[in-house]
Formats: structure tokens, C-alpha cells, sequence
């Protein structure tokens, strides 16, 4: 056998195709370009006055001179041609819209988990903390605290007032 054509411990080389090879992305952003020229009023207007050239041409000109003699047969044609054209790319490019939009879709909803699970740590270590001060003395219990001692048992109070640690005291059952 002539060169490396019968051995089966080695691959063969790629064939070429006689097909021309393109980028498709580089396709999808062409035919998003022009998905977005078809949608504007500029490409109306072009299309206006390309198709009101084309009747007063044909309509007024010399006979000899119209390129279109029959009834706007090959008007309709073009038009038909260019709408035949327009709306695969104009689907191509609402496809690759929404797959951008699903893309972001899914980002949004994964930043939104972490935004909820972070606002439920947060939550969760602000009720630690009131949790925690509710049982640390606070500066006005222990004022409160010094006064009595102060005061002594005579005073006819007792040593310990309500509202020790842990218990609130009864302005501030008012505040809340």
C-alpha cells in the first residue's frame, strides 16, 4: 500500500470540504445587524423611496427605457426576495436574543440567591446580637443598680430592682 493510506494505527487526514467554512457567531452578529436596519425608519424610508423611484421610473419613463414593462412583476419579485431574506435573519437574531436574555435570566437568579442568602446570615447574626445584649448589663441597669446600694434598705426599696439582666425594665417595656 502506497504511504500511510492502509494503516489502521493512525488517523486519517482530515478531508476538505468543498464548502466554504464561516464563523457562525460572526454570521449572528451579521444578521443581527441587519435584523436591527430592517426594524429602523431609516430602512422604511430607503424602502419608500427605492420603491416609489422604481413605479415613477417604470410608470413614466420611455417605453424602451422601463426595465420593468409588465405590470411591477419584477418589483414584486424583489420585494418578495428581500422578505424571503429578512425574516430567517430577523428569527436567527430574536434567537440569540433570547438566549442572551436566558443567560442573564439564570445570573439574575443565581446573584438573587446569594443576595437572599446573604440577607438571611445577616439576619440570623443580628438576632444572635440582640440575643447576646439582652443578657449583658446595661449602662442604665447598672446605674440603677449603684443607686439602690446607695440608698440602702432603709430607703425602702430593695436591693435589687426589677429589670436585672435579661429583663427589661419598665421604660423600656414603654419604649418598645
Amino acid at each position: 500500500m502506497d504511504g500511510d493510506g492502509g494503516r489502521l494505527d493512525r488517523p486519517k487526514a482530515p478531508r476538505r470540504s468543498p464548502l466554504p467554512r464561516w464563523d457562525p457567531e460572526a454570521f449572528g452578529r451579521a444578521s443581527e445587524r441587519i435584523a436591527r436596519f430592517l426594524g429602523t425608519g431609516r430602512f422604511i424610508a430607503w424602502m419608500t423611496v427605492f420603491v416609489v423611484v422604481w413605479l415613477t421610473w417604470n410608470s413614466l419613463a420611455p417605453a424602451r427605457l422601463r426595465f420593468d414593462p409588465f405590470p411591477f412583476i419584477f418589483l414584486t419579485l424583489m420585494l418578495s426576495l428581500q422578505a424571503s431574506y429578512s425574516a430567517p435573519l430577523i428569527l436567527l437574531a430574536q434567537y440569540r436574543q433570547a438566549d442572551r436574555d436566558r443567560v442573564n435570566l439564570e445570573q439574575d437568579r443565581k446573584q438573587n440567591e446569594r443576595s437572599i442568602a446573604d440577607t438571611e446570615f445577616l439576619t440570623r447574626e443580628i438576632a444572635a446580637l440582640r440575643t447576646g445584649l439582652g443578657e449583658v448589663a446595661t449602662r442604665d441597669w447598672l446605674r440603677d443598680q449603684l443607686a439602690d446600694l446607695r440608698q440602702g434598705p432603709d430607703g425602702g426599696r430593695s436591693a435589687a430592682r426589677p429589670g436585672g439582666p435579661g429583663e427589661p425594665r419598665p421604660s423600656e417595656e414603654h419604649d418598645r
